[in-house]
């Protein structure tokens, strides 16, 4: 069979990783002197790369990112407090796996999207399933869902995510429907997904700041339990590094960098 034929029969069979494979392989000198054994198990090999690249690709593509972002250009040289260690426990993506949360907080600027991000990337090129969002647009997507029938569809899709990533939480306060979709996204996240939370309000004050006692004392308790606490500290790092120009850098932690300061490490 021709080569070219083959190749055929691959693409049609949606093997692309083999039938790329194919092409490269029979160009290279060396591929006579390999058994055919040898030379099949080279483009299964082929083949699975192909798929874990797409894969990739599509875990990254769906967890929607805000910024590129990697837990090993993290700044370790500021003195924010920062323990490598956690980032080191962070990397692993155990915690992904154990259904345990990541709180962040810290003032403006100092990095919490950076480290919720990289999180992300991490958990993402591990093989879970990801997705950041702000809470002002969550909020806007649940309301507009109640409005065209898909607000259970879509608190569904929330809860079934592996790794749920929240940005600026209670930045203003929540209302009564934001409190009750919240307890429904941890209820229904709490010990079958991770979820990571950034805030610009401490952690200490998120009780108060939900507002109704009831509903607040069940949304911290599933949040809090088991969970990872991240208190950044210290003055902007956009400041520190001379003005938007370097903030706006979208392949540089300074950007929206951080060093983490944990009150305690991953139990």
């Amino acid at each position: 069979m021709l080569t070219e034929q083959t190749i055929a029969i691959l693409h049609s069979l949606k093997l692309f990783g083999m039938a790329k494979g194919l092409g490269e392989r029979l160009a290279m000198p060396s591929h006579g002197e390999m058994s055919h054994a040898d030379f099949v198990g080279l483009l299964v090999q082929d083949e699975k790369a192909y798929r874990d690249n797409q894969r990739l690709a599509r875990l990254l593509k769906n967890a929607k990112l805000r910024q590129q972002a990697a837990l090993e250009d993290i700044d370790f040289a500021h003195a924010r407090g920062l323990s490598k260690q956690v980032v080191l426990e962070l990397g692993t993506t155990q915690w992904i796996a154990s259904h345990r949360n990541v709180l962040l907080s810290g003032p403006a600027g100092i990095g919490k999207s950076y480290i919720a991000c990289a999180l992300g990337n991490a958990a993402a090129r591990a093989g879970y399933t990801t997705l950041y969002t702000r809470a002002p647009r969550l909020f806007e997507s649940l309301q507009q869902a109640r409005g065209d029938g898909s607000h259970l569809r879509l608190l569904d899709k929330l809860c079934r995510v592996q790794l749920l990533i929240i940005d600026d939480f209670l930045l203003t306060p929540l209302s009564e429907w934001e409190r009750r979709d919240v307890l429904e996204i941890v209820e229904g996240r709490y010990d079958a997904g991770a979820t990571v939370v950034a805030s610009q309000c401490p952690i200490r004050d998120w009780y108060p700041a939900i507002g109704d006692p009831t509903l607040a004392d069940a949304i911290c308790d599933r949040l809090l339990h088991n969970a990872c606490r991240i208190e950044l500290r210290g003055d902007s790092m956009r400041r520190r590094d001379g003005g938007a120009a370097k903030a706006d850098n979208p392949h540089s932690e300074t950007r929206d960098a951080e060093t983490i300061a944990p009150t305690g490490g991953i139990r």
